[in-house]
Formats: structure tokens, C-alpha cells, sequence
């Protein structure tokens, strides 16, 4: 419905749909920062707790209202999404501010960012703001879903702070965990568009006298910051980000780098051979009793969350950055019965190596912050990747970047060539999906 419904700040239009993913997007551009969208769930103005702050970090509501579903890209455009089910929102919630904030730089130097709302189950773009005057703000409000009498409505915003996540969240009752910014935030537009009453804000932790040992993690100042493994710092503990229960999200996505761009025939050529591109996310495991095994697509070997291997790959997809790419879950829960993980990819079919492949890994603990990192440039005719090691040590797991390339001698299955380099140990026989 594209141009028509384009608003203006501050206008609103009613939401007639149960559940809407509200999308936010860009155009990526060298030296442009990166941008993340949240939602904070408002009761009066202000969140009730941090956990009424739903972003990178804490993707999903405990309510299951409103979830964050990550990035994805296609060509020069960039989006992040959040699934808000209005039936899921509880009665006390009266708003839902939509922000983005700017990771490495302002809005100013953001190109064609806008937000609009789409109807979940139909696809019919409901609502859409482009905001086009941003200038030094580094966190943006872009609108709001809010209740009138019983029916959601949408109202364009467009008000910018210059302190970043952390001024916004701040603003509206969020406790974060930042040390190097403890200043008073101050936005660059007046506060909230709606008129705030003076209620006293509901404290973050009951109002009993000592809070026992075992609070709940939603009383734990909320950490803005991302973790990115590099080859300088490649390991990371899971405990010290807050991933210590659980489902750990493992996603690979990917996108065939166009290096032949002009070049008719080799273009055609490399085309032909990503066309049908299909790479499969997999896990050696080993657990404390001494039990080791493979999860992965082939011979539909897809593990399970609840028992053993406490490991469960989504269905295959074949498509990579068309969708969200592929998944695996760990259950932190059960971490103390994994010995060590290791997440690896293979090609199954559609290309010779991963070179031309820009692929990055995030593992997003359902507590904690994210983890991710991208893979180097393949040099070497590699179809077997490994991605990360995860290895208990006394209880805590700790991730390490592994992103190296092996190259299977002739008729040595890439599984059995990864087990060699790190020392599995395991019997292999041959398997198709």
C-alpha cells in the first residue's frame, strides 16, 4: 500500500490486525552506523521493571507480546523486526514506543530510514513513517502502538535523543548497567509525546526488606553492549554476559558476495554455482558421560532440546540470507551435562568453497548479550567450516571463535575431516537428507 499511507509526525492511524511485525529499515552505506530497534512496553509513561524492555539483549517479552527477530538484508537494504501479538499484551500496558538507536554514529548519516507496520498474518502494510530530518541523535523514537477504548492505533513520532540507547532507556525508567556514561540523560526533543503524570514510578524490586539471594535476573540492570569475537579477543564466558540459562540461539546467515558485477559470462557462471547454494549448521557434542554424536541434517540427525544432546537444529533451510538463515538451540539449562560443542558448517551442495560467501554467526543466549562474529575470507577450496567451540569449564561455558577452514582430502567426508582436527573420535558412515 506503499506511498498512500505514508504518515506525517504525529499523526496516528488505527492497527485492525491481531499480530503485526513492526519493520524497521535503512540503506547500509560505507561509514554509516549500524542501527538496532527496540520496544518498551509503558504502563503511564514509565516500564514497570527492565524487563518491560524488549532489544538485542532480551529479545523476548516474558509475556510473549513482543519479540525482536534480528536483522536481515537484501541487496543495499537493511531491516530489524519486532512481532508484536496484541493479544498477548497485558491490560496494564497501555503503549508500546517503537526507538532505533544508531551503533557507531548519528542518524544524520542514516540513509532512508523509515518504520512501518505490517499485518502479520495478511502482509498488508497497515502504517509507515519515513523520518527525513534526523541530524545528531544517536537513539530515535520512531512511534508508538497505543490502546484507545479497547482498538490499537499507530502514531508517527519522530523524536531523537543525542545520548544514544542508553538516554532513551533511561528516560523511561530503565536501569542500565553502562558504567562509562553515568551523566544525567538529556533528550534533544522534549520527553514523550504524550503527557506524562506525575505517578511514582513502580520500583524495580518488591518492596519486601532484603531481597533474597536468588532475585530474578529481570532485576539485573539491563547491558546494552554487544559482543564481537575477533581474532584478537576471540573467546568469550558466557556467565560474565548473563547466558547462564535458558535457550542459546545459533544462527548462520549468509549472502553470496556479487564480485562479478559486469562481467557477463563469469557472472552467469557464478550465479549457476550459488544458485541452489545450500549450507548446513551442525554440532559435534560430547557429553559429561562421555557420550558423543553429530546434529545435523543428514540422516536427520536433528538432536533434541529436552534430552539428550540437549541440541536441536531448526528444519534445514536452502535459501540462507532469504530467510533468517540457519538455527540451532542449546539448552543452557542442561550445560551442566555438555562436556564441549563444537558448531561447524558444511556445503552441501551449490558451491565448491566458501569463498565469495560473507556469512556471520551470532549466538544469542535468551539471557545475556549477544555474541557474534563474521568469518574471514576463504582462500582455500574449504566445503567445512568451524565455527565455535562452546567447552564447560567448572559450570560456566565459554565461547570460542574457532572460524577455520578445512580442506577434506580427496574422498574424506567433511565430518570425518573436522572430527580429525579436533581430536572427536567418532565412527563415520555415509549419510544423504
Amino acid at each position: 500500500m506503499g506511498a498512500s499511507m505514508t504518515m506525517q509526525k504525529g499523526t496516528n492511524v488505527p492497527v485492525p490486525a491481531g499480530t503485526v511485525r513492526v519493520e524497521l529499515g535503512w540503506r547500509a552505506a560505507a561509514g554509516a552506523p549500524d542501527v538496532d530497534g527496540s520496544a518498551l512496553l509503558l504502563v503511564s509513561g514509565k516500564v514497570r521493571s527492565d524487563a518491560d524492555f524488549v532489544f538485542y539483549n532480551q529479545p523476548t517479552h516474558a509475556s510473549g507480546a513482543v519479540r525482536h527477530e534480528g536483522k536481515r538484508t537484501a541487496g543495499d537494504g537493511v531491516t530489524d523486526t519486532l512481532t508484536v501479538d496484541f493479544g498477548k499484551v497485558e491490560p496494564a500496558i497501555d503503549r508500546i514506543v517503537v526507538a532505533a538507536s544508531a551503533d557507531g554514529g548519528s542518524f544524520g548519516r542514516v540513509n532512508g530510514l523509515y518504520v512501518r507496520v505490517v499485518d502479520a498474518a495478511g502482509g498488508t502494510e497497515l502504517a509507515r513513517f519515513d523520518s527525513t530530518d534526523a541530524t545528531v541523535e544517536t537513539a530515535f523514537i520512531l512511534g508508538e502502538l497505543y490502546r484507545r477504548q479497547g482498538a490499537w492505533k499507530f502514531r508517527a513520532v519522530g523524536q531523537g535523543y543525542s545520548t544514544g540507547l542508553e538516554g532513551l532507556a533511561t528516560d523511561f525508567g530503565i536501569s542500565v548497567d553502562e558504567p562509562q556514561q553515568a551523566a544525567a540523560p538529556t533528550p534533544s526533543w522534549p520527553a514523550a509525546p504524550a503527557p506524562v503524570p506525575p505517578a511514582a514510578p513502580v520500583p524495580p524490586a518488591p518492596p519486601v526488606a532484603p531481597a533474597p539471594p536468588v532475585a530474578p535476573p529481570v532485576t539485573q540492570p539491563v547491558r546494552l553492549s554487544k559482543v564481537t569475537l575477533t581474532k584478537e579477543a576471540p573467546s568469550v564466558s558466557l556467565a560474565k554476559q548473563g547466558g547462564t540459562s535458558g535457550a542459546l540461539r545459533v544462527n548462520l546467515n549468509w549472502e553470496v558476495r556479487k564480485q562479478f558485477k559486469g562481467w557477463g559470462a563469469k557472472l552467469g557462471r557464478a550465479v549457476a554455482m550459488h544458485g541452489d547454494l545450500d549450507l548446513d549448521l551442525c554440532a559435534l557434542y560430547e557429553l559429561t558421560d562421555g557420550r558423543k554424536g553429530v546434529v545435523q541434517a543428514l540422516g536427520n540427525a536433528f538432536g533434541a532440546l529436552h534430552q539428550p544432546p540437549f541440541i536441536h537444529l531448526d528444519g534445514d533451510d536452502r535459501t540462507g540470507a532469504l530467510s533468517t538463515g540457519e538455527n540451532m538451540t542449546v539448552n543452557l539449562d542442561r550445560k551442566d551435562l555438555l562436556r564441549r560443542v563444537l558448531i561447524f558448517v558444511t556445503i552441501y551442495e551449490g558451491a565448491r568453497s566458501f569463498a565469495d560467501l560473507h556469512a556471520t554467526v551470532t549466538l544469542q543466549p535468551q539471557n545475556g548479550a549477544a555474541i557474534d562474529f563474521s568469518l574471514d575470507e576463504c582462500t582455500v577450496p574449504s566445503t567445512v567450516c568451524a565455527l565455535a567451540l562452546i567447552t564447560n569449564n567448572g559450570g560456566d561455558l565459554t565461547v570460542q571463535r574457532e572460524a577455520r577452514y578445512l580442506v577434506p582430502d580427496r574422498g574424506v567426508s567433511p565430518q570425518r575431516t573436522i572430527d580429525a582436527a579436533y581430536g572427536w573420535g567418532m565412527n563415520w558412515t555415509p549419510g544423504r537428507k
